[in-house]
């Protein structure tokens, strides 16, 4: 084999994943498509040690602390199919190139499926937003938007009122219980009914919600219930068992990240229902620590 392990993905978890590895002197490549889903962020938020620092900013500390260390090696490009072989794992690139491993960790990330808002695309990341913990306190009071686009949405209807004045945009056929609306109601935020349609923009900074009925509500930022899916097809490829969540589908792992599959680990947001840099770099950590342990076990 031509390492120990391969890494597939080169955000929080996988580089996370990829020092554990080099400082026990493993051989690891490190594959990177280079399209992490943070990309559309200006900084990270909430991350121990690295608030406000660009997302791109920390891979880049954390890619030049891992060139230290003779094991790692490290390769930008697209794995497009990997399979499983005598010994562990064979990882296709775009450009045909084929290297093996003993062990293989997906890091892959997820892909972002946006509501169909008009104007919604392009704010995305830096108005439209997804997680409160990370971007909420930035938005600095003032009044704030939900997309509710399934019931699920009543968790954030519960928490935003702290970060400020919350509007709720119920999307058609989307029926809160009366005990949710009793809730939602009781922590200030207002619900609105007719569909949104459109956010409009100033100066490139979101200003207000459009809605069907012609009226507009002044917002400065929206969170929104996004649908993901894994980045890459590997996981699926190679057949490791999938678990679905509230937002789309994961790679299950156990607690360590091991998949269904003996050699295969997985990290980050594509192998788990819940998305936050700091837990996908602990979890990076923990995929490491394992895969490491079972090369030492084998």
């Amino acid at each position: 084999m031509d390492f120990d392990v391969i890494v597939v993905g080169g955000s929080f978890a996988g580089l996370s994943a990829a020092m554990q590895l080099a400082r026990a002197r493993r051989r690891v490549l490190l594959i990177d498509a280079d399209k992490p889903r943070n990309r559309f962020a200006e900084a990270s938020h909430g991350f121990l040690g690295q608030d406000g620092v660009s997302p791109a900013a920390i891979r880049q500390t954390a890619l030049m602390q891992l060139r230290r260390y003779p094991a790692f090696s490290e390769i930008t490009g697209v794995a497009r199919a990997a399979e499983r072989s005598t010994g562990g794992f064979r990882v296709t690139l775009d450009d045909g190139r084929i290297f093996g491993a003993r062990r293989l960790i997906l890091a892959v990330g997820v892909e972002d499926i946006l509501p169909e808002v008009d104007g919604l695309a392009s704010l995305w990341g830096r108005y439209v937003l997804h997680c409160p913990y990370c971007h909420g306190y930035e938005i600095g009071g003032g009044p704030i938007g939900l997309l509710a686009s399934s019931v699920l949405a009543q968790h954030q209807a519960m928490l935003l009122p702290d970060w400020g004045e919350t509007t709720v945009f119920v999307e058609p056929g989307v029926e809160f219980s009366a005990d949710d609306l009793q809730a939602i109601e009781g922590r200030g935020a207002k619900l609105e009914h007719s569909k949104l349609v459109r956010l409009v923009a100033e100066g490139g900074a979101l200003k207000a919600a459009e809605l069907a009925d012609g009226r507009s509500v002044p917002v400065k930022a929206l969170f929104v219930q996004t649908r993901v899916r894994p980045a890459s097809p590997l996981a699926e490829m190679l057949g490791a068992a999938m678990e679905e969540g509230p937002q789309g589908p994961y790679i299950r792992t156990d607690e360590w990240g091991a998949a269904s599959i003996d050699g295969l680990f997985a990290a980050g947001d594509a192998a788990s229902p819940m998305h936050n840099g700091t837990l996908a770099s602990a979890a990076g950590v923990r995929a490491g620590v394992n895969a490491h342990r079972s090369l030492v076990m084998e």
